[in-house]
């Protein structure tokens, strides 16, 4: 028989890695928005690359965020309420990055390209820094009362793991940002995103490394399984990142951006095989939402895993017929 509850664990890892990888690309754009272009051509042209298809890689994130609601509700409930504060900062950024996006060109001024420029990047940033840290208190486990309710509020999520996990992330989607705008752009900006994305390459193993050391102290991931994933994703992640670095430098960007893609799968991966069986874990185990005890009935997980069997080939063939479409445009600025 089926484990339904198995079934929609792996479905919602796989829907957040397809976000990290298509989204995290729009995000690290945006963090070099003001980096890698030195001219307001060049800030044109890093729009330009992401336009046609950012909106369409947020689909990955609502899609996950209604599967967990439908097959772990419990889950749902206790992260929505708990993070509240933090989920209204990440719903602020993502509004104006899209704001600064449609109304960066209905003006003229230097001012107002350059005022609107700066929010693009800003709340690139504060995206890819609050989603790292809601995932790393994900990890590291919340102080969840009898309920299962977490009332620590904002200030009780900035916790020393969580922020390496943002910074870590906001490395990971900076390199994945760069391999993007290297495979899309021409010139001085193609050279300076290789060389941003070598520097957050390397960010992004530093970072990682500490991360895995930070995590020895830890309690809720010291069970991770000893089968054969434990030890295939955490060499996915240093495959992957030493061929972008060797792929950059010989200047083969279509390389260079699976291997980073696969570098962020390998990792979130390894971030699932970390919580399983828990999807929320508890500082107190006994209180963790596990994949048994969270899930919805198995009426339920099969109606929708039924819908999800329709929804997503609709969801992936539009993904592949934006990305087809729209493969040889070459980036030379966005009005």
């Amino acid at each position: 028989m089926i484990d339904l509850a198995l079934v929609w664990f792996i479905l919602i890892a796989v829907l957040l890695a397809g976000y990290a990888v298509l989204d995290g690309f729009d995000l690290g754009s945006g963090i070099l928005h003001l980096v890698v272009a030195r001219t307001d051509r060049e800030r044109g042209a890093v729009l330009g690359a992401i336009a046609p298809v950012w909106d369409g890689n947020e689909v990955w994130l609502l899609t996950a965020g209604g599967a967990l609601f439908a097959a772990f509700p419990l889950v749902y409930a206790t992260v929505f309420s708990g993070f509240y504060l933090a989920l209204v900062l990440v719903l602020l950024a993502l509004i104006f990055r899209a704001v600064s996006l449609e109304v960066r060109e209905t003006g003229t001024s230097t001012a107002w390209r350059r005022g609107w420029d700066v929010v693009f990047s800003l709340s690139s940033f504060l995206v890819a820094l609050l989603l790292g840290v809601a995932i790393g208190n994900v990890l590291v486990g919340l102080p969840l009362d009898a309920g299962g309710v977490y009332r620590g509020g904002l200030v009780g999520l900035l916790r020393p793991f969580p922020l390496l996990t943002g910074l870590l992330a906001v490395a990971m989607f900076t390199m994945q940002g760069a391999a993007w705008l290297a495979l899309r752009s021409d010139g001085e900006l193609r050279t300076r995103s290789r060389a941003a994305g070598a520097a957050a390459a390397t960010a992004f193993i530093a970072l990682w490394v500490v991360v895995t050391v930070a995590s020895v102290n830890v309690p809720t991931l010291h069970d991770l399984p000893l089968g054969w994933g434990a030890f295939v994703a955490p060499a996915v992640v240093v495959g992957a990142s030493a061929t972008f670095l060797a792929a950059s430098r010989r200047g083969a960007d279509g390389a260079a951006f699976l291997s980073s893609s696969l570098a962020i799968v390998g990792l979130l991966a390894l971030g699932a095989l970390a919580l399983f069986p828990d999807v929320l874990p508890a500082t107190e185990a006994a209180r963790s939402l596990t994949i048994r005890n969270a899930a919805s009935s198995d009426l339920t997980l099969t109606t929708m895993l039924v819908i999800a069997l329709v929804g997503m080939p609709l969801v992936l063939a539009y993904t592949i017929f934006v990305y087809v479409r729209f493969r040889r445009v070459r980036i030379e600025g966005y009005s």
